[in-house]
């Protein structure tokens, strides 16, 4: 299930791909919406919570949807919600840890495992109990979100823009996790992502755009968002809508590049 009101998949539409960032939970219009109203076009909004490249991978019938699409908005996952040769996860809901492989067992020989279920929660552990065994852990799930990002991009035909929003720029160098901030969800939503991994995939889209809220921003807190009185705390961990005003701002040039340029149009 995606997020509503139900679009019509006939004619021209934009799709966006993405986690929580893109589906927008708590507030009444996250950027596809906003992208809507800019572009005169139906913008079907693909965000899944936690969704990592493992999602969309495994998924032909979305990709279909994807595929006629005139252009497509991908926001970029970080590198934690995957299955890769150390552990696996949930194939629909990638935050969800499944179990660690003989290789991870190996490399953190005193953990048990059983008692993690969800990624985030292991890899901070994990991160904080031996970063030199952690490194080995890094580089594998940045090879693997390379090889993954290049996968998904190679089985999406129409122009894809790439999308940066996160609480934080990427990093030229990623030794250990972002601290966890409590009161910030995104702030582990990109994690692992560098500079470079977004060059090697940069062949494969049609340009990329930036989107880092800043710290005012986001100290607006709730302020505009939905939510039942019990659901304030989770909340207060999404992006405001103000977030999303700004990220709608920083897509539409480019993807108006893409749109007017005759080469990218799909074939019918």
């Amino acid at each position: 299930m995606f997020r509503g009101p139900a679009r019509a998949l006939k004619g021209d539409y934009l799709a966006c791909l993405g986690g929580d960032e893109t589906y927008g939970r708590y507030i009444a219009r996250p950027f596809p919406g906003m992208l809507e109203e800019d572009f005169g076009l139906p913008v079907v909004n693909l965000g899944i919570a936690n969704a990592g490249p493992d999602v969309f991978l495994s998924d032909p019938a979305l990709l279909e949807i994807v595929n006629c699409a005139r252009a497509v908005v991908l926001r970029m996952p970080g590198a934690l919600n995957m299955s890769n040769r150390y552990y696996s996860v949930h194939p629909m809901r990638n935050d969800r840890f499944l179990n660690a492989t003989g290789l991870l067992q190996g490399l953190f020989p005193n953990f048990d495992f059983t008692g993690f279920h969800h990624v985030g929660q292991m890899l901070t552990t994990l991160c904080a109990c031996d970063a030199d065994a952690f490194a080995s852990l890094r580089r594998e799930l940045q090879e693997t979100w390379v090889l993954k990002m290049e996968m998904l991009l190679d089985r999406i035909a129409p122009p894809v823009l790439g999308f940066w929003f996160a609480a934080q720029a990427p990093r030229k160098q990623s030794a250990a996790l972002p601290e966890p901030r409590p009161d910030l969800l995104p702030s582990l939503s990109a994690a692992l992502v560098t500079e470079a991994m977004l060059t090697r995939i940069s062949t494969l889209t049609k340009g990329f755009a930036y989107t880092i809220p800043s710290s005012a921003l986001l100290e607006r807190g709730t302020q505009g968002m939905f939510f039942a009185p019990d659901e304030a705390a989770t909340a207060a961990r999404h992006f405001p809508p103000a977030a999303h005003e700004l990220a709608a701002e920083m897509l539409i040039d480019p993807l108006t590049a893409i749109l007017s340029d005759k080469r990218t149009r799909r074939a019918r």
